[in-house]
């Protein structure tokens, strides 16, 4: 959804297999959180200075904790997935020195929806990357199974009466 603002550098952090979304997206590089060097890659594509905005859209703390620690002078940590559990940054001194931010975000009011309308109707977002997949409503079953299980590896299924 980075297209529908102005980003010098767009990219994601994504599990291994799924760079071919985020391209898809508009995003210049994609990056496997799980690579050694994972830490080096990010500075390297953001020239040494961290990333000014992580996204945490899984709600894991391992992932939260990974996002903060390669965010750079005055990084924000957005916290979409929703989870029970307590939030906690292990980094203490770091955080504080380059002023990092953790702020939590909620996409489901009435606006969001409207948002999203207009910029699809402008042009400046196109889902159907994102569609794994059409399924008969009688189907429904299958299509929760489906992500529940991640089976076909699944972003979103449109479900159709």
């Amino acid at each position: 959804m980075s297209r529908g603002v102005d980003h010098r550098r767009r990219g994601e952090i994504t599990r291994p297999g799924r760079g071919w979304s985020s391209r898809a997206f508009g995003a210049d590089i994609a990056l496997d959180p799980a690579a050694p060097d994972f830490a080096d890659q990010v500075r390297g594509a953001t020239g040494g200075r961290g990333l000014d905005f992580a996204f945490d859209c899984a709600g894991v703390s391992a992932v939260r904790e990974q996002a903060a620690s390669v965010l750079g002078l005055g990084g924000s940590l957005i916290l979409v997935g929703i989870t029970p559990h307590p939030l906690t940054i292990s980094e203490g001194l770091t955080f504080n020195y380059l002023s990092k931010q953790v702020r939590g975000h909620y996409g489901g009011f009435p606006e969001s929806v409207s948002e999203l309308v207009r910029l699809t109707a402008a042009g400046r977002l196109d889902l159907a990357p994102s569609i794994t997949d059409h399924i008969p409503l009688a189907d429904a079953a299958d299509a929760v199974h489906r992500l529940e299980n991640k089976t076909g590896d699944p972003i979103r299924l449109i479900l159709v009466p």
